[in-house]
Order: C-alpha cells, then sequence, then structure tokens
C-alpha cells in the first residue's frame, strides 16, 4: 500500500529540484514517485525568445532522478505547453525547466550528471555493475551511450604540440595521441601514426610553433611537409634511451677487459669455438672473399658474417660470465680462506662445514660455484647490462661500494674510460640545456674511435636540428608519455573490446 510522505521536508530531500513545486511524494516500497509540476507565471519560446503565459495545454514527463536510501526515484511533472505570442514562430511550445530538466531526455539533469561521472571513469559493463548497486538499472549500451553523448572539451591549438604513439594491438596496428606539451592538456588522437595524418591535421589546425616528437620518421616528415616554419624537438628520454642502447654495444664490445676482474675460469668450448670461427671468416676476407661467398664457404649465415667482419680483434668476441647472486654468496669468504689454508680440501667437507654455518643450498650449486671460481673474487661480476645501467646512474646515487667496483672496472680499459666520460658529458648537455654543445660532443666521440657508438651519431646528423633542439628547450614527451599509461588502463577496462571512437572519446574525457 503507497505510503505518503508529504510531510518530509521536500526543500531539503529534494533540493535538485527546487525550480519545481513539489506537490506530493509517495513511498512505493522498492520505488519513491515524486510529483511535481512547474511554476506558474511567463515561459520563453525556445523559437523567439519571446515569453508568454497563454495556456494552451498540459503534459506530463516521467523521468528518473537521483536514489534515495538505496531507492530509486521517479519524478512525475505536469508541464505547460504555452502559446506563442510571435505570429510567425511557432504556434505552440512546451515549456523547459533548465537545471532539471533536458530535451528528449529521461532522466534529471542531476542524474545525468551522476551518470556521466561513472561512465567517465568505467565505460560499459563496469559502470553498469556500480550503478546497479546504486539503485540505478542501465544497459551497458546505455552507459555507452551516455558515455559518448558527453560533449569533448574544446581546446584550443596549442603552440607547442607533443606527439607520440600508442599500441592499439600491439605489433600490428598504432595510434597518435596529441597533447599541449606546456599544459598537458589531451588534444587529439589520430587513428594511425602515419605522416599523411599528422600533416592533415596540422594542416586543419594552424598555430603550431614548436612540435616534441620522438625519433619517428613518419612524424618528422609530416611535421616537415605541414609546418615547414616550425621547430622540432626531439624527446629527450628517447636520445637518452638510444644511448643507452649504443653504450651497452660498447661495454659487450669491451667485455674482455673489464671482466679480468671478475672470477677466474676455464675457457669454455663455445667461447673457443667463436674464436675459431673469428680466425676463418677474417682469413677469408684478407684473402678478398666476398661476404656472401665467405657465409656460403663456411656454412654460416650473412647476418653472422657481418657481425665477426666488424670486430677487429678476436677477444671482443669473448664474453664475461653472467653470474646472479645465489646462496653461497654470503660464505664467500669463508670458502676463500679454507681454500688458501688447505688447497686441496674436498668440496663435500666444504658442504658439511657451510651447513653447520646455516647454509641452505644444494652440494651439486656448491660445486658448481667453486668450479666457476667464483669464491675468489671479492665481489660478483656484473653483466653487461647492470655494468651499462651503473655507468648511465648518475654517481651520486651509486653507493660508495658500487662507484668504487665501477671505478676499477672502468680503469682497466681506456676505451671504457672514455665511454663512461663522454656519457657523463652527454648528460650534462641534457640537465644544463646545453644543446649549442652537441656538435662539439659529437667531434669528441669520432675522436674516441669507438665503433659502437655511430649508430648513435649517424641519427644525431640525420635529425641534427631537432636533437639541438630538444637538448635546449624544456619540452619533453614525458607527459604524453602519462597518457599512454594511463591508455593502457583504459584498455585493459575495457577488455580490447572497444572501437577507436569510443577509446579516443575516453582518452580525450581522462
Amino acid at each position: 500500500m503507497p505510503v505518503c510522505l508529504v510531510n518530509v521536508p521536500a526543500a531539503v530531500v529534494f533540493s535538485g529540484l527546487s525550480p519545481l513545486v513539489v506537490q506530493d511524494v509517495v513511498d512505493e516500497g522498492e520505488r519513491i514517485l515524486v510529483r511535481a509540476r512547474t511554476p506558474d507565471g511567463p515561459a520563453a519560446c525556445p523559437g523567439c525568445g519571446a515569453e508568454s503565459t497563454r495556456l494552451h495545454a498540459y503534459h506530463h514527463r516521467s523521468v528518473v532522478d537521483v536514489p534515495i536510501d538505496g531507492r530509486s526515484v521517479r519524478l512525475r511533472v505536469r508541464v505547460r505547453r504555452l502559446v506563442c505570442p510571435t505570429p510567425d514562430c511557432c504556434k505552440t511550445f512546451r515549456e523547459q525547466v533548465p537545471g532539471v530538466l533536458d530535451r528528449h531526455q529521461r532522466r534529471t539533469t542531476r542524474m545525468t550528471q551522476l551518470v556521466q561521472s561513472v561512465v567517465r571513469e568505467l565505460a560499459g559493463r563496469a559502470s553498469v555493475r556500480l550503478l546497479s548497486a546504486m539503485a540505478l538499472r542501465f544497459s551497458r549500451q546505455t552507459a555507452i551511450r551516455a558515455l559518448l553523448g558527453i560533449p569533448l572539451p574544446n581546446r584550443p591549438v596549442p603552440k607547442v604540440l607533443g606527439v607520440d604513439d600508442f599500441a592499439l594491438r600491439r605489433g600490428q596496428r598504432y595510434a597518435s595521441v596529441l597533447i599541449d606539451a606546456a599544459t598537458h592538456e589531451r588534444i587529439d588522437v589520430l587513428p594511425d601514426r602515419k605522416s599523411d595524418s599528422l600533416r592533415a591535421w596540422l594542416c586543419a589546425h594552424p598555430g603550431v610553433e614548436i612540435i616534441v616528437r620522438d625519433g619517428s620518421t613518419a612524424y618528422a616528415e609530416g611535421a616537415r611537409r605541414a609546418l615547414p616554419a616550425a621547430v622540432q624537438a626531439s624527446d629527450r628520454w628517447h636520445l637518452w634511451n638510444g644511448l643507452g642502447r649504443v653504450v651497452e654495444k660498447a661495454v659487450v664490445a669491451h667485455s674482455a677487459c673489464w671482466a679480468k676482474h671478475g672470477p677466474k675460469r676455464q675457457k669454455l668450448t663455445r667461447e673457443q669455438t667463436t674464436i675459431e670461427r673469428w680466425h676463418a671468416i677474417h682469413d677469408l676476407l684478407d684473402h678478398g672473399v666476398g661476404l656472401l661467398d665467405c657465409a656460403r664457404r663456411l656454412g654460416l649465415g650473412l647476418n653472422t658474417v657481418k657481425r665477426y667482419a666488424r670486430v677487429p680483434e678476436p677477444d671482443r668476441m669473448r664474453r664475461p660470465p653472467q653470474y646472479r647472486a645465489c646462496l653461497v654468496d654470503p660464505y664467500r669468504d669463508h670458502l676463500r680462506a679454507r681454500r688458501a689454508a688447505e688447497p686441496g680440501i674436498p668440496v663435500l667437507r666444504l658442504f658439511e662445514e657451510l651447513k653447520a654455518l646455516g647454509y641452505t643450498g644444494s652440494l651439486y650449486l656448491l660445486y658448481k660455484y667453486v668450479n666457476q671460481g667464483r669464491h675468489v673474487s671479492d665481489r660478483i661480476g656484473p653483466s653487461p647490462r647492470r655494468l651499462t645501467t651503473w655507468i648511465m646512474t648518475r654517481p651520486a646515487e651509486l653507493p660508495d661500494e658500487r662507484r668504487t667496483h665501477l671505478a676499477e672496472l672502468l680503469a682497466t680499459c681506456p676505451e671504457m674510460t672514455a665511454l663512461a666520460r663522454l656519457v657523463h658529458e652527454f648528460a650534462q648537455l641534457m640537465s644544463n640545456r646545453r644543446g649549442s654543445d652537441l656538435d662539439c660532443w659529437i667531434k669528441q666521440v669520432r675522436e674516441a674511435r669507438l665503433p659502437e657508438l655511430e649508430p648513435f651519431l649517424v641519427g644525431l646528423d640525420q635529425d641534427h636540428d631537432a636533437a639541438v633542439a630538444g637538448l635546449t628547450l624544456p619540452y619533453s614527451n614525458g607527459p604524453i608519455e602519462g597518457v599512454n599509461t594511463k591508455t593502457k588502463l583504459i584498455k585493459r577496462q575495457m577488455y580490447g573490446r572497444a572501437g577507436f571512437s569510443l577509446l579516443r572519446h575516453r582518452i580525450l574525457l581522462a
């Protein structure tokens, strides 16, 4: 049996309906029914704007309002149809209630705002589950329509534009996102990462003066064709990352030098085979045999022959052992002391001694540890990648012991010392915005004769002006990488089922 709730203070509970005259409130169990009407007085015609009080008829609108006490609210409003006083305008019009009722909507304005706030963050199925917990029944299609009904922000064309790509389907399809590099606001999303798409967007949106991008040739070509006078700036992180890749190759090439401070070991069969293969390839090359013919004679791949041919010395083909920390490391000092005092001590006895000290590993691990000679060194030899990380890290951020270890490894080879110095100078160029000194740095690298860094120098020469601008201007692609990270979250929420239009809408609304 419905219960009348006229005594409820409607001005407090239904404050969002203040432009209406609430007549009564009825409790229908799972739903609350609110009856209201529009206030008396003149209403403006939506066509000509003239006000009228001449009544033609009444109409009733039934809309959904925000829930109360975990129950849905149905609002039934009586609205008037008035006669327009302007002869050439419409004969009659239905009065509107701005801020409460929208045209052709079955929800109140505040209810629409609530739904849009939920679907903006959760989109389809997830928003439906949350709205169901709020006593609101929606289908996922309705939630998507509400999301697409949110108007996109109309932002002005930025003077500093950042552009980067993100994967729609990794390895197959990519899109491009554009942001304001100064305010970090999202501007637009393009369906691909082709130069023609960027060129068309720039031509349709004049006003861009600086374009911040990565090393993509497609973006560079599109920006050059659309805005020849615009300044293109390479992203500093991509420059630093590109330098890191070639530095790791240089570290690997000189591993025979710095690996001498690591554990001593016997030459492996694979290592001996590598050295013999180097001699076989270079003997043929010295007699004028071509690369392709050399590959056929030795039964090797052409790329393998090219890789061996680029190495001037066979020792550079040797790779240091890449050991990981293991359970025997805490007992390295004990092993070294016992082996020094009694060189012929059996490993089985050492195993029993270590177990008494708390060792929990296996006998095989101890055998392998001793045979590799890892107990002889005071430290674990770093891998090339880890050593590269130490070189690319600020010295102040390295612990004292690791900084000392790095200095010992660099001192074993003049090329490694020069490599660390050049990396430090490039870091100073980036941090101090000294892009004008880039040519001097490139000259120093070529004088150091580090062939592994040559591909990086070629890239700098090809994109010289953008590299100088990237090392000089304060803008970077850091904010756009944050947008790409949030885009990955949006894609995971939608399980990859959304089309590009919906994904673009969510990115621009985020």
